[in-house]
């Protein structure tokens, strides 16, 4: 064998052998950009779905609890409650909700999949204050006629007690009501609707 032949064999094994060593470091090097891409447990927990359980919430209180950064109220309404919600039509922006942001299934006067619970939003829609809610019927220090509702004490908001907005308040819309959907009698699931989508 010459050496021109054992030249040849050399460069033909030094080649092979970068070539192989060069691959696995580029595949050893995309693992970390790679995983870098995928949400990390903190982010994923922030995202997750939030089981509510309501069997100990009475009449007229309301649950906050937290959902992707937002507070989120679980209103738990009387009879009186739901049958008053259209006794002020007249005087909300919305009544039906068409320029809302609402799933379909939240529709209706009671905008919810059970009457007797509202699960909504409770940031504004005007600058994203929490509004307080104001549950008595009758004559209130913002309200002469209120009928019961959550009010925004940051810009004077009003919104029903199913988050319709009033008419002439800086709030341009309804709250908004997540996906949500009922596991059972007891609990509710925020971020998951009935379909099971998000």
């Amino acid at each position: 064998m010459s050496s021109d032949d054992v030249n040849m064999e050399r460069r033909r094994f030094l080649v092979a052998t970068t070539s192989t060593v060069g691959a696995v470091g580029v595949g050893i090097a995309a693992i970390p950009f790679l995983q870098s891409w995928m949400p990390s447990a903190k982010a994923k927990a922030v995202g997750a779905p939030v089981e509510v359980n309501v069997s100990k919430l009475e009449e007229g209180q309301l649950l906050k609890v937290q959902w992707r950064g937002q507070t989120i109220g679980v209103l738990r309404r009387t009879p009186e409650m739901i049958s008053d919600l259209g006794k002020i039509d007249s005087v909300l922006a919305d009544p039906e909700s068409v320029e809302s942001e609402q799933p379909e299934y939240a529709g209706g006067e009671p905008r919810s999949l059970r009457p007797e619970y509202l699960v909504v939003n409770m940031h504004c829609t005007h600058l994203g204050c929490v509004p307080q809610l104001v549950p008595q019927v009758g004559p209130q220090p913002f309200d002469d006629n209120w009928n019961g509702g959550f009010y925004c004490p940051c810009h004077k908001s009003k919104f029903d007690l199913s988050g319709r907005v009033y008419k002439g308040v800086p709030a341009p819309t309804n709250l908004t009501i997540p996906p949500y959907s009922f596991i059972d009698d007891r609990t509710v699931m925020i971020g998951v609707s009935p379909e099971g989508t998000v």
